[in-house]
């Protein structure tokens, strides 16, 4: 199927890594054109591979994302997409404080607003779509990080809010919620257990769906199918490629 993404511009916060280098990937294996934004840089040799560009900035500061974005500007002209995928599972829970509480909202959540307040006229005259990455704690919990679910919550809010706001414009909004995939920051959390094999087990046990991890790929497909005009008629979704680790009844993994 050609999702007609040939030579459209999409940011990708966080695009070097993880899910987000998943999406780029994609993206470019799509014909699109991807600037990712995020601290810091992606391998040198990977990124060459993949033709994308990168841009560095702190997204937790304002003027660093506006510089990105221009910059992105002048050398493409109008940005078609956006997803905002950059933020980490810091364990900034009840204990912390107030003030890690806020700095973590920062780091997780307030860039999500600032990239597309930034790029908001450049959706508007392209009709583009904006992909929000989030995750199952939003909806599950998961404890001793309240700062990040609070972030991943409202980030589900945001989706159905701008999706209703950016109505007018024919701009799509929708968030891909991510359960347990398998990067490298997932990877370096099982090291951090007593036995991490056994903890793998229990986890893909428990996913319905062929008792395995969601592959980063599997997300950046979902991701752009929902850039693409292929999804012309979904807008406001919380999109849920997880292979029903949030919704069905993990008891039926007894049944195979």
């Amino acid at each position: 199927m050609d999702l007609h993404l040939q030579d459209r511009l999409v940011v990708v916060t966080g695009g070097g890594s993880g899910i987000g280098a998943g999406i780029t990937e994609v993206l470019r294996e799509e014909g699109a054109r991807v600037a990712i934004v995020s601290r810091s840089g992606p391998d040198a040799g990977w990124l060459a591979r993949v033709g994308a560009e990168f841009h560095q900035a702190e997204l937790a500061d304002d003027a660093a994302c506006r510089a990105a974005v221009q910059a992105i500007r002048d050398r493409h002209g109008a940005v078609h997409g956006l997803v905002n995928n950059a933020g980490a599972n810091d364990g900034v829970g009840l204990g912390c404080g107030p003030e890690a509480f806020r700095a973590s909202l920062n780091q997780n959540l307030v860039h999500y607003y600032t990239m597309l307040d930034l790029l908001a006229e450049d959706l508007k005259a392209s009709r583009g779509a904006v992909v929000n990455i989030t995750s199952k704690t939003a909806l599950t919990g998961q404890g001793g990080t309240s700062a990040y679910v609070a972030a991943k919550a409202a980030q589900l809010g945001l989706t159905r809010e701008w999706a209703v706001e950016f109505l007018p414009y024919g701009v799509r909004v929708n968030a891909i919620v991510v359960a347990e995939v398998m990067t490298p920051l997932y990877s370096r959390w099982l090291e951090t257990l007593p036995d991490p094999e056994a903890a793998l087990e229990a986890i893909t046990r428990r996913i319905p769906l062929e008792a395995r991890m969601t592959t980063a790929r599997e997300i950046a497909d979902t991701c752009a199918f929902l850039l693409s005009d292929r999804a012309s008629h979904t807008t406001g979704q919380w999109l849920f490629p997880d292979g029903g680790y949030t919704h069905l009844d993990r008891a039926v993994g007894s049944l195979r």
